[in-house]
C-alpha cells in the first residue's frame, strides 16, 4: 500500500513538501504526530491524526506518537483566539498515561515486527533543557521575521485579537521543531504529519533541521474535519465525544456515528474506518438507492465503535439502541452497565422511591400510584394492563396485583415501567 495514494483517495491529504512522497517510497520512513495531553483521554477530533499513524504503519513505516509533555506546558496557539492555563506536571503525567493507553489500541508498539510504533515524550528531552542554552542553540536559527509570518502567530496579533499572544505561546513552534529537530537526530525521523493548522509548526521544523543540520525533513497534514454545515467536527449539546468509555458511553458513541448526516457519513467512513476503497464505494451506491434505510451510518458506526471499543460494546450498542423502539428485552437492560442505563434513557420522567418498601416486598399498582406519580390512579393502570398497555422491565405486566421484590432491580437500583408504546418511567430506589 502506498500511503500518500491511500489518503489521497479517503480526502485524507491536505499539504505535502516536495520529495516526500518520493522519499517514502524509497526507504522505511520514521513519521511523527504530536498529542497534546490537555487531558486523560483523546476524543473524536483527534481520531484523524490517529488514523494517519495507522495508515503509516500499515504502509510499512514506522509510525511515531508524541505526547507533549513539555509543549502541553506551554499552549498551542494554533486555532486558539485566547491563551489557555498551564497543566501542572502531576496532571500532565496522568493525562500522558490516558493517552498512551488508547494509542496502543490502535498501533502496534510491542509485536517486535520491525516497523513496531514508537511512544515518547517531548518532556523527557526538554526537562533538563536550560533557556539559556536553548535560545543559544535553536533561537538564533530562526528569526522573528519568520515565526511573525505564521498564520497562528498573525492571527492572535491581529487587529481583532482582544489579548494578543504571551511570549510562552509565541515561542511554541520553536519548541515543536525542536521535537523535531531531536527526533531526526536521535532515531532518525524525517517526518511530522498532523492537522492542516499545523502545518506552519511542522515546516518550522524541516526549516531548523535543514539550517541546524543540512539534512531534509518533510511535512504533511491532513485536513481538518468539519460537519457538511460547516459546524465543528466531534461536538455535541454536552462537549467533546471522547474515546474514554468513562467520559463518553459506547451507546453515546456509537449514535454520535448512527446520527450523521449522508453527505458527511460518505465521507467520514474514507476516514475513520480502515475498509476499503471497494467496499466503501459499493456501501455508497447502496445506500443511495435506499437512504432512509442508513446502510453508510449503520455501518460506519459499527466500524469506528468496534475500533476504539469492542465488538461486546458495539452488539450491546445496537441492542440498547433498539430498546426505545419497543424491540430490547429485560436480558438487554440486565447486561447493561449504569452509564449505558443511564444514557439510554437520559430525559425520561423519573421517581426517587425509598428501598425499604421491597424488603416484604410491593404491590405493583401502589408502586405506581401511590409511591410515585406514573399512574394518577390505580384504576388507570388496573385498565390499561387489561389493555396490554403497561411493562415492567420489558415484560408485559398482565397481573396489576403483581409483588415486587429487589430481585427484579436493574443494577441494583432501578426498574423500568413502560406504559402505552412509547412513554417510559424510571423508578430509582434510594
Amino acid at each position: 500500500m502506498k500511503f500518500v495514494d491511500e489518503l489521497r483517495w479517503r480526502g485524507m491529504l491536505h499539504d505535502i513538501t516536495p520529495g516526500t512522497e518520493e522519499m517514502l517510497e524509497k526507504e522505511t520512513a520514521k513519521g511523527y504526530i504530536g498529542f497534546d495531553p490537555t487531558a486523560d483521554s483523546l476524543h473524536i477530533g483527534h481520531m484523524v491524526q490517529v488514523m494517519l499513524l495507522v495508515h503509516f504503519q500499515r504502509a510499512g513505516h514506522i509510525p511515531v506518537a508524541l505526547v507533549g509533555g513539555a509543549t502541553g506546558m506551554i499552549g498551542d496557539p494554533s486555532g486558539k483566539s485566547e491563551e489557555r492555563n498551564l497543566l501542572d506536571e502531576t496532571t500532565l503525567r496522568k493525562n500522558q498515561e490516558g493517552i498512551k493507553k488508547q494509542l496502543s489500541k490502535f498501533l502496534d508498539f510491542g509485536s517486535g515486527r520491525k516497523n513496531m510504533a514508537i511512544m515518547v515524550n517531548n518532556y523527557d528531552w526538554m526537562k533538563e533543557f536550560s533557556f539559556l542554552e536553548f535560545i543559544r542553540q535553536i533561537g538564533k536559527h530562526i528569526t522573528v521575521n519568520y515565526m511573525m509570518a505564521k498564520d497562528s502567530v498573525k492571527k492572535r496579533l491581529g487587529a481583532d485579537s482582544r489579548e494578543g499572544m504571551s511570549f510562552t505561546e509565541f515561542s511554541y513552534q520553536l519548541v515543536q521543531g525542536y521535537d523535531f529537530l531531536h527526533l531526526y537526530n536521535e532515531i532518525g525521523c524525517r517526518l511530522q504529519m498532523g492537522g492542516s493548522d499545523q502545518w506552519g509548526n511542522i515546516v518550522t521544523g524541516t526549516e531548523l533541521i535543514r539550517r541546524k543540520t543540512g539534512g531534509e525533513a518533510f511535512a504533511l497534514t491532513c485536513p481538518l474535519i468539519t460537519k457538511a454545515d460547516g459546524a465543528k467536527f466531534g461536538k455535541t449539546e454536552s462537549g467533546n465525544v471522547w474515546l474514554d468509555p468513562e467520559r463518553t458511553s459506547p451507546y453515546h458513541f456509537y449514535q454520535f456515528w448512527l446520527n450523521v448526516s449522508d453527505e458527511d457519513a460518505a465521507r467520514y467512513i474514507k476516514v475513520f474506518t480502515l475498509l476499503g476503497r471497494d467496499e466503501i464505494e459499493r456501501l455508497i451506491e447502496e445506500h443511495g438507492k435506499s437512504p432512509h434505510e442508513r446502510l453508510l451510518q449503520k455501518r460506519l458506526a459499527e466500524e469506528v465503535t468496534v475500533l476504539v471499543h469492542s465488538r461486546d460494546d458495539y452488539q450491546l450498542a445496537v441492542e440498547a439502541s433498539q430498546i426505545l423502539f419497543g424491540k430490547g428485552t429485560t436480558e438487554t437492560l440486565r447486561k447493561m452497565d449504569e452509564a449505558t442505563f443511564l444514557s439510554v434513557f437520559e430525559g425520561v420522567p423519573s421517581f426517587d422511591v425509598d428501598r425499604g418498601i421491597l424488603s416484604a416486598g410491593v404491590v405493583f399498582t401502589a408502586l405506581c400510584a401511590e409511591h410515585s406519580a406514573i399512574f394518577s390512579s390505580k384504576g388507570e393502570l388496573r385498565r390499561l394492563v387489561q389493555g396490554g398497555g403497561v411493562s415492567l422491565n420489558k415484560v408485559r405486566i398482565d397481573n396489576p396485583d403483581l409483588v415486587v421484590g429487589q430481585d427484579q432491580l436493574l443494577n441494583d437500583k432501578y426498574l423500568l415501567v413502560q406504559k402505552g408504546k412509547k412513554n417510559y418511567f424510571l423508578l430509582r430506589f434510594v
